[in-house]
C-alpha cells in the first residue's frame, strides 16, 4: 500500500467486492445516510455488467435501438480521416423543432429540466444575442437528438475559416504551429463540457443550460476577454435516453463512459467526432455521485500510452482551482451534508484509476486535451434514493449538485482565460512528441514541479513501436483500418511489396500526432496485477489481439515510404468466386451476420467438414453476391460438400445489454427473457436455443416455468456463459463439468489454446472478466478451449484472491470453453460490451451447431 500524499484523511476506494457484496454494501449505506443523507465514500467498480445496475432485467434494448445502433455511423463518415470543416461563421442559430411533452420524464421530480424542454430553453438561449449556437451532433440510440452548443464570440466566415487552419496546423505539423506567433495570438482555445453521460447524473445539464445563459448575457471584461479568445463547446444531455428513463445506460444499456475504445453506439460515436472536429485542450464531464465532489486527476495507475507529464500538471492545476470554486460555494457537511472536494491523486492511495481510454476524459487526453477531468458532484439523487427520499429533499439535493458543477465549469473557464497560451502550447507538444518519435517524458518533482507527492508508483510510460503492419485479410482487418481511421489515426497500404512489407498490408506509422491511440488500441497492453491491489474498471482491451485481425509490431529500421499510400477507407473484402459451391468462413462476426441473412432468406446451407465454415451452393450464387457486398465478406470456391444442414435459429437470451448486442450484430433473431419473464409464462414454440448469461436463475422460477424451461432444455440447445450459465447447467443436469470460479475482480486479455471445432481459427486470445473455468469433465464434454499454461494473462489485472486462491496460476492449463451434446459453456467473456469482435464467431457458432434442428440432425 502506498504512502498517503497528504495528511488530510480522505476515504480511499473500497478493495473491490463481488456483485452480491456490492448490492449489500449499497443496501446498508442507503439505509443509514449521513447527516443530510449524502454518500460519504467513492464509487466501487461495477460488475460485469449486473442487469442490477440499473435495477431491471439487463436485456431489455429494443430492436430498433440496436439497429439504429448497428447502421447510423453517427456524424462524420467511418474510414474517413478528414475532419469536419464547417466554415460558416458564428453564431449559427437555428430554431429546434419541439419534442412532446412527456410528463414521465424522471428529471421532473427533481426539479430539473426534462428532455423535452431543452430545445425550446435552446433557441431562448440563442435569442439571447450573438454568442451561442446550437447544432444537431447526431442523435441517440432510443432516437433522441444531441445537441452541440457553441458561446463565443461572433465570428465571420473568413475568421472561422482561420480557425479550422490553425486546429489543422496544430495537430498536423505541430513542430511549425509551435513557432506561429499568428497561431498564439489568434487561436481560440477549444474547451469542451461533457454532461449527463450517465442519464441518472442529471445536473450537469442543468448546470450547463445556466452557465450558457450567464455566458450570452455578461457584460463584464473577464467575459469578453474569455469568449474573444475562446469557443466553449457544451454536449448538453450526452445520454437522453437515460436521462429521460432515469437509467445510467441508454436505450440499449449500454454504460457510454465504457464504449470509447469500442464506439459501439451512436452517442459515443457523437462524442468521438466533437472531439476531432473541436480538438479541445481542456474538457469536463460531469457525473454524480461522490461525496466530498471528486475532482480528477486520479490515483495510479496512470495510462502509459499518455503524455502523462504534460497532462498531470495541467489536470492538477485546474483541479486545485475547481476545488477551490466548490469548496467556496458555503456548504458544509453539518449544515448541508456537503463534504469537502477531494482530488483522488493527491488524497487517495488507489482504486480511482486513469489506467484505460473507454473513459471521456482519459479518451479526450489522446485527441490533444491536456487538462480532462471526471467531476463526481456530491449528493445522491439516484437509484434507490430517487425512489425513497421525499421530492423535496430530492430537489434540495440537485439543486446544490447544479451549483457544484456550475462552479466547477466557471472555475475552469477561468483557469482557460490565465492560461491559454500555455495550454495551448501543451496541445501542440502532445502532438510534436508524437509526430517527431521523441520519447516520453516521466513524472517527477523535476518534470513536474508544483503537484505534491509524485513518486515512483506514478511512472507509468511506454516504448512504442516504429509501425505496427496489419497484413492483408478478410473483414477483421477492414474492420480494424476502418475503426483505426474513425479514431484519427493515419493508416497507409503497402502499394508495392517490401522485404517484411507484403503488397496490401497496412501499416500504421507510429510516428504521428496521435501516437498514444494507436498504441492504446493496437498495443498488447500490460500486466499491472503486481502494481495495485484495486482497479476501477477494466485494465486490458488489445485491439490487436481481440478483434480477430492480425497486428505486428516493427520494432526498429525504416519504413518503405516510397511502397506506402495513405488509406481513407480500408479496401473492400467482398468476393464471390465466379464457379463452383462457395465456402464461407466462420471467423468474423460479419460472416455470421451473413450466414444467418442467407438462412433467414431460406438458402439451402451446410455445415463444412471442419467446422469452420458454411457451405454455400453454386445456385444461391446470387444471393451470395448480396450478401458479399452488403457484410463485406468473401465466398470462396470449394469442392466440400458440407455435412449438416444449417438451419435459422431462434435465441432466447438472458445476458448483458453488450451480448444482446453482439447477438443482433451477428444477425441472430433474439427475444430477451429472464426470471420474471418467464414466470409470468414463455412461449417456448418459437425458440430453438437458450442462451443464459445474467439475469436467469432457475431456482428462483415457480414450479411451472421451471417444468417448462427444463422441458426445453430437453432436446433444445443451450449455451451458457459465466457463473450464472454454469449453474443453470448445473441445476439442468446438462452437462458433467466442475465450474470453478476465479477472482471476481480479475479481468484482462488473456492467452488460451483452441482445440475444438468450436474454436478453431480462433484468436489465441481471449478476454475474462471474473473468469470461470471448467474440470471433471464427463462423459462426452469435450475443452473446446483452455487457458494457457504458466500465468494466462497478457495484459489486465488478475491475482488470486484474499483465501490465495482464483488466480491465473489456478486457471493455467483449465478448460475455458467446452461443449457437449446440446450444450456449450463458457467461462470467458467473448461479447464483454460487444468489444472482443474477434471472440464473436465462438458464441455464433454455439448457437447454430447447439439449436434443436442441428441436435436432431446430428442425432
Amino acid at each position: 500500500m502506498r504512502t498517503k500524499r497528504t495528511a488530510r484523511t480522505a476515504p480511499a476506494r473500497p478493495v473491490l467486492t463481488t456483485a452480491l457484496a456490492l448490492t449489500s454494501a449499497s443496501a446498508l449505506l442507503l439505509a443509514a445516510p449521513g447527516p443530510a443523507g449524502a454518500d460519504p465514500a467513492p464509487v466501487t467498480r461495477e460488475t460485469a455488467e449486473s442487469p442490477a445496475l440499473d435495477h431491471r432485467n439487463a436485456a431489455t434494448s429494443p430492436q430498433s435501438a440496436a439497429r439504429r445502433a448497428l447502421t447510423d455511423p453517427g456524424p462524420g463518415r467511418p474510414g474517413d480521416t478528414e475532419r469536419t470543416h464547417d466554415a460558416r461563421g458564428y453564431p449559427r442559430e437555428q430554431t429546434l423543432a419541439p419534442d412532446p411533452e412527456n410528463p414521465a420524464d424522471k428529471s421532473l421530480k427533481l426539479g430539473l429540466t426534462p428532455y423535452h424542454a431543452i430545445a425550446s430553453r435552446l433557441n431562448a438561449l440563442q435569442a439571447l444575442g450573438d454568442r451561442v449556437s446550437v447544432e444537431v451532433a447526431g442523435r441517440s440510440a432510443g432516437g433522441h437528438r444531441l445537441y452541440l452548443v457553441t458561446v463565443t464570440a461572433p465570428e465571420t466566415p473568413a475568421r472561422t475559416r482561420a480557425q479550422h487552419r490553425m486546429r489543422d496546423l496544430i495537430e498536423r505539423a505541430p513542430a511549425t504551429a509551435a513557432g506561429d506567433p499568428r497561431l498564439k495570438k489568434a487561436y481560440k482555445t477549444p474547451v469542451f463540457f461533457n454532461s449527463n453521460i450517465h442519464g441518472n447524473e442529471w445536473e450537469g445539464t442543468d448546470a450547463a443550460l445556466r452557465l450558457v445563459e450567464r455566458l450570452a448575457t455578461a457584460k463584464d471584461d473577464k467575459t469578453r476577454d474569455l469568449l474573444a479568445h475562446s469557443r466553449l463547446y457544451f454536449n448538453v444531455t450526452a445520454n437522453p435516453d437515460g436521462r429521460i428513463a432515469g437509467t445510467r445506460a441508454n436505450a440499449n444499456g449500454f454504460d457510454l463512459n465504457r464504449d470509447f475504445v469500442t464506439a459501439s453506439q451512436p452517442e459515443t460515436r457523437a462524442m468521438r467526432q466533437i472531439l476531432l472536429d473541436k480538438q479541445p485542450v481542456v474538457m469536463l464531464d460531469l457525473h454524480g455521485y461522490v461525496n466530498g465532489t471528486l475532482i480528477e486527476p486520479t490515483t495510479p495507475p496512470h495510462g502509459e500510452n499518455y503524455e502523462y507529464d504534460l497532462f498531470l500538471k495541467n489536470t492538477y492545476a485546474n483541479a486545485l482551482g475547481m476545488e477551490a470554486a466548490v469548496n467556496g460555494l458555503g456548504y458544509t457537511a453539518e449544515k448541508d451534508g456537503v463534504q469537502p472536494a477531494q482530488i483522488p491523486f493527491r488524497d487517495q492511495d488507489e482504486g480511482w484509476d486513469d489506467w484505460p481510454p473507454i473513459f471521456t476524459p482519459q479518451y479526450a487526453a489522446f485527441h490533444g486535451a491536456v487538462a480532462a477531468h471526471t467531476v463526481e458532484i456530491p449528493l445522491r439523487v439516484n437509484n434507490a434514493s430517487y425512489d425513497t427520499l421525499p421530492a423535496a429533499e430530492l430537489r434540495r439535493r440537485a439543486a446544490v449538485n447544479t451549483d457544484v458543477a456550475q462552479a466547477a465549469m466557471t472555475a475552469t473557464l477561468d483557469h482557460v482565460r490565465r492560461h491559454r497560451e500555455a495550454l495551448v502550447a501543451d496541445q501542440i507538444e502532445v502532438f510534436r512528441r508524437g509526430a517527431a518519435g521523441a520519447p516520453q517524458v516521466p513524472v517527477s518533482p523535476a518534470t513536474v514541479p508544483g503537484v505534491p507527492g509524485i513518486g515512483p508508483e506514478d511512472v507509468y510510460t511506454t516504448t512504442f513501436p516504429r509501425a505496427y503492419v496489419l497484413p492483408p485479410g478478410g473483414p477483421a482487418t477492414a474492420r480494424l483500418v476502418g475503426h483505426l481511421l474513425a479514431n484519427d489515426i493515419r493508416v497507409a497500404r503497402v502499394a508495392h511489396p517490401a522485404p517484411g512489407y507484403p503488397k496490401g498490408a497496412y501499416v500504421v506509422d507510429m510516428r504521428q500526432p496521435k501516437r498514444g491511440l494507436a498504441a492504446a488500441l493496437l498495443a498488447d497492453g500490460r500486466d499491472i496485477s503486481d502494481k495495485v491491489s484495486v482497479m476501477y474498471d477494466i485494465s486490458g482491451w488489445s485491439l490487436g489481439r481481440l478483434w480477430g485481425a492480425p497486428v505486428r509490431p516493427v520494432t526498429g529500421g525504416a519504413l518503405p515510404h516510397a511502397a506506402l499510400r495513405p488509406v481513407r477507407a480500408a479496401a473492400p473484402v467482398a468476393h464471390v468466386a465466379p464457379r463452383g459451391d462457395l465456402r464461407l468462413r466462420l471467423d468474423d462476426a460479419r460472416e455470421i451476420a451473413a450466414l444467418n441473412g442467407l438462412l433467414r432468406r431460406g438458402v439451402p446451407v451446410r455445415r463444412s467438414a471442419d467446422g469452420a465454415a458454411a457451405i454455400v451452393p453454386g445456385s444461391a450464387r446470387r444471393q451470395a453476391a448480396e450478401a458479399a457486398r452488403t457484410y463485406d465478406v468473401s465466398f470462396d470456391r470449394t469442392t466440400d460438400r458440407g455435412t449438416a444442414p444449417l438451419r435459422h435459429v431462434r435465441v432466447a437470451a438472458a445476458v448483458t445489454p453488450g451480448e444482446l448486442f453482439a447477438l443482433r450484430e451477428m444477425g441472430f433473431e433474439v427475444t430477451p427473457v429472464s426470471t420474471a419473464v418467464l414466470n409470468a409464462g414463455f412461449d417456448w414454440s418459437g425458440t430453438d436455443v437458450l442462451f443464459v448469461s445474467a439475469g436467469l436463475d432457475r431456482d428462483a422460477l415457480n414450479e411451472p416455468a421451471r417444468r417448462a424451461l427444463d422441458a426445453f432444455l430437453d432436446g433444445h440447445g443451450f449455451v451458457g456463459r459465466g457463473a450464472a450459465g454454469a449453474q443453470l447447467n448445473a441445476g439442468a443436469g446438462l452437462l458433467a463439468v466442475k465450474a470453478v470460479q476465479g477472482n471476481g475482480d480479475a479481468n484482462g486479455v488473456v492467452r488460451v489454446v483452441n482445440s475444438g471445432p468450436l474454436t478453431r481459427g480462433a484468436p489465441a486470445h481471449g478476454f475474462v472478466y471474473a473468469p470461470l473455468w471448467f474440470t471433471d469433465l464427463g462423459p462426452g464434454v469435450r475443452a473446446e478451449q483452455a487457458y494457457a499454461a504458466g500465468n494466462p494473462l497478457l495484459s489486465g489485472h488478475w491475482r488470486p484472491a484474499a483465501d490465495g486462491t482464483g488466480g491465473p496460476a489456478d486457471a493455467a492449463g483449465r478448460a475455458s470453453v467446452v461443449s457437449g451434446p446440446g450444450a456449450v459453456l463458457f467461462g470467458t467473456e467473448p461479447l464483454f460490451r460487444a468489444h472482443p469482435k474477434g471472440e464473436f464467431p465462438q458464441v455464433g457458432r454455439a448457437l447454430l451447431t447447439t439449436s434443436r434442428t442441428q441436435v436432431e440432425e446430428s442425432g
